[in-house]
């Protein structure tokens, strides 16, 4: 059941990713509504965690409704501090990018961004997050979502901390800088979703990372 509802949540993005007779603002919101029901309703799976059955179909369903009903769209303040992002992470290794669900996506590697085990900012990433402060303050109807990983090494008990301290670390910053708490949020995941292979030291550091979205939802 869980797969169904999945997979009809993807075909909901397909269908209104491909809808006819729709100018080009028509179009990108109807991308982003489906695109926001497919990725609601991995969330609301994620979210079930392992259960199976009911539970873990309504964490999906709902996942699915949030997502349609808060499709992103991507505007000229966004495509503004997307510019602006990139010349403050010039040399950092951090890399900014617009999502396929126009998202403004800032992937901080966590060996750039903190000391090995810490959640404690290193200093270069600040000229970063102060320049994702501003953006955020002059564009006051956008939202933030800041999530931890980490790789495999180690246990649970470690990672998933960290990830998640890690996150809050981003989000506390971000408030220090005048950027309402409420906001922002924040999730740890800690060694779940890894972008490479674990099988290597490279895998691994890619795996170590925070990465921070921001969206200007649809008016709906």
């Amino acid at each position: 059941m869980l797969q169904r509802s999945l997979a009809a949540a993807v075909a909901a993005a397909v269908v209104l990713g491909g809808c006819a007779n729709m100018n080009q603002s028509q179009t990108a919101t109807a991308q982003g509504a489906g695109l926001g029901a497919a990725a609601g309703a991995l969330i609301g799976a994620m979210t079930a965690g392992g259960n199976t059955g009911s539970s873990a179909m309504q964490g999906a369903a709902l996942g699915a409704a949030v997502g349609a009903a808060g499709g992103y769209l991507w505007n000229r303040h966004l495509e503004q501090q997307k510019q602006q992002m990139q010349r403050a992470a010039a040399g950092t290794g951090v890399q900014v990018s617009q999502t396929a669900d126009n998202r403004l996506k800032i992937g901080v590697p966590a060996d750039a961004g903190f000391a090995t085990g810490s959640a404690q900012l290193n200093t270069r990433l600040y000229p970063v997050l102060d320049q994702l402060a501003q953006g955020l303050q002059a564009n006051p109807g956008e939202t933030v979502q800041v999530i931890g990983f980490t790789d495999n090494t180690g246990s649970d008990a470690i990672n998933y901390p960290l990830s998640s301290n890690r996150a809050q670390s981003v989000k506390n910053y971000l408030v220090s800088r005048g950027v309402a708490a409420q906001r922002i949020g924040v999730q740890g995941l800690g060694p779940t979703h890894p972008v490479a292979s674990n099988a290597t030291a490279a895998g691994r550091a890619m795996n170590r990372r925070v990465e921070i979205y921001v969206a200007q939802p649809s008016a709906g």
